[in-house]
């Protein structure tokens, strides 16, 4: 019989396989495996640093790697927090990697015990895998049988006891991260010019300014605004802007132009990774450009008519350290 003889879902008191259960959730994670929240399964030191960690509440998908398991998951739930200990260091500097790992002995090939209680369990637990590289970052590097996602590393400085948060790496990977792109634009109607003459930040280009609903679930925003046809006149110019997010300002791009007096145009770039705290989220908030005229050079910038402004926005979902 070449097929699993019982689809899911069949009726008449049909038996269905595990197999064909895993299935169902392997189609429902995409093939994927990982936290299922962007909160959830973070691992944290204690709120009085000791030997051990606690790996907060959430869901998660592992995939099965047992031979012949394929297109299977298995779907994982923390209701509460799991305190894990972990060993001290000697005179050694170590890296111990937590990991979330389904240990079941009815797979083919698998060698796990029996639980006291096959019917509740437990078949899923977390696990301290010790003394790993220091660069380490996946279990598949480790063990490619095994079921089981990685949560976190912890380096651990020698002679040390005590965990906290700052020896933690956070590892983990969404199994279904959501993204959400858009372009927004603005043409300037009229010239509009900031000229070089006091060392300050000003809000210009005025056009570039948009109001944007922020996702309830984005942890980062990517943003790139280009200019094109940015106009300067009268000299060099030197120059910086930078986009502003929320109130939070972007990284600096530098506008360097050395060829005199002449009226000439460029493009101009300025891209961000920001992370969106958990109060944006949900709300709407303002995004626009800050320009800074340097008085070492006596050029001028100017936008008109001729020129476009261009905002790509890409909110994403990704595994969240910030306390909500």
């Amino acid at each position: 019989m070449p097929w699993d003889s019982v689809p899911w879902f069949t009726e008449g008191g049909a038996v269905h396989t595990s197999e064909v259960a895993r299935l169902l959730a392997y189609a429902a994670f995409g093939g994927g495996e990982g936290v299922v929240g962007s909160g959830d399964l973070r691992v944290k030191a204690l709120s009085t640093p000791g030997p051990e960690v606690q790996v907060m509440t959430g869901a998660c998908a592992i995939l099965n790697r047992t031979a012949g398991a394929t297109y299977q998951a298995y779907a994982g739930r923390l209701p509460t927090a799991d305190r894990v200990p972990i060993a001290a260091t000697g005179v050694s500097a170590r890296s111990d990697l937590i990991i979330a790992r389904v240990e079941n002995p009815h797979a083919y090939g698998e060698t796990w015990p029996l639980p006291s209680d096959e019917k509740v369990g437990p078949y899923i637990f977390t696990r301290v895998l010790s003394n790993v590289g220091n660069t380490t970052t996946n279990i598949r590097s480790l063990s490619s049988s095994r079921a089981a996602i990685v949560l976190a590393r912890i380096d651990i400085p020698p002679n040390t006891t005590a965990i906290t948060q700052s020896m933690i790496k956070d590892l983990r990977e969404m199994v279904s991260p959501r993204r959400d792109r858009r372009i927004y634009t603005a043409f300037p109607g009229s010239l509009s010019t900031l000229s070089y003459s006091d060392n300050k930040w000003h809000n210009w280009p005025g056009a570039a300014r948009w109001n944007i609903d922020v996702p309830i679930w984005a942890t980062r925003v990517k943003i790139i605004t280009t200019l094109a046809g940015f106009r300067y006149t009268r000299g060099d110019v030197f120059a910086s802007m930078q986009n502003v997010f929320g109130g939070t300002l972007g990284q600096d791009t530098v506008i360097d132009d050395d060829q005199s007096t002449g009226t000439r145009r460029q493009t101009v770039v300025i891209a961000d990774n920001m992370s969106v705290s958990a109060a944006k989220r949900g709300t709407t908030q303002t995004l626009y450009l800050q320009t800074y005229m340097s008085k070492a050079e006596t050029g001028d910038v100017s936008v008109d008519g001729g020129t476009s402004i261009i905002a790509d926005v890409e909110f994403v979902e990704a595994p969240d350290e910030e306390e909500i």
